[in-house]
């Protein structure tokens, strides 16, 4: 028996790593984690260019929309297209632009909107609206700007929209809500429904 420690000739010896190896094998994780965050910043930016979320506060989009709900918001879509009937938008409220309002559009531009006996016509055409909650017990008759919007609420006695303070300008959309995403029991897509063409 020998008294000294077999050494294997195929085993390599494993050296531990220096001070030179270490700090190398930080400045890589260092990197990483920096690359890392400017991918998610870059993201992040990029997402709020092209998109935004709301929460909806009051009751004046019912039955559509309840007080609560989190809408995220397409703000590309009247960059690359226009407003068309019935389309949901979140725009900046003409009387204080710090705060964001949500409703649907009625009339484009030019059109000639009138609200009577509980109906709604643009053009003189009385529009379908299975969206709203009831009737409106109000009466407006209004030719809608060039670059504006006439806008409602889907629960029309209880909307602070366009038959009160008037047209959305154009410039004052942020963009049109596409879905809800919050609560979970209520996502979905927002339907947008046709109306005069």
């Amino acid at each position: 028996m020998l008294d000294r420690d077999y050494v294997d000739e195929n085993e390599i010896p494993v050296d531990e790593p220096g001070p030179q190896q270490q700090r190398e094998k930080l400045r890589h994780g260092v990197i990483d984690l920096i690359e890392t965050i400017i991918i998610a910043l870059v993201l992040f930016l990029v997402i709020n260019a092209i998109s935004a979320r709301i929460r909806v506060d009051g009751r004046s989009m019912e039955p559509t929309l309840n007080s609560g709900q989190f809408v995220l918001v397409n703000k590309l879509a009247y960059k690359i297209g226009s407003p068309h009937y019935s389309d949901i938008i979140v725009f900046r409220y003409p009387r204080n632009p710090d705060q964001d309002y949500i409703k649907r559009v009625i009339g484009l531009p030019g059109d000639l909107v009138e609200i009577k006996a509980g109906e709604v016509s643009v053009n003189e055409q009385i529009i379908e609206e299975p969206y709203i909650l009831n009737e409106p017990n109000y009466q407006d008759q209004v030719r809608v700007p060039v670059n504006a919007l006439y806008v409602l609420g889907d629960n029309r006695n209880n909307s602070s929209d366009s038959h009160t303070w008037g047209a959305v300008p154009i410039e004052s959309i942020i963009g049109k809500a596409i879905l809800i995403y919050w609560p979970p029991q209520n996502w979905g897509i927002l339907q947008h429904q046709i109306s005069p063409s």
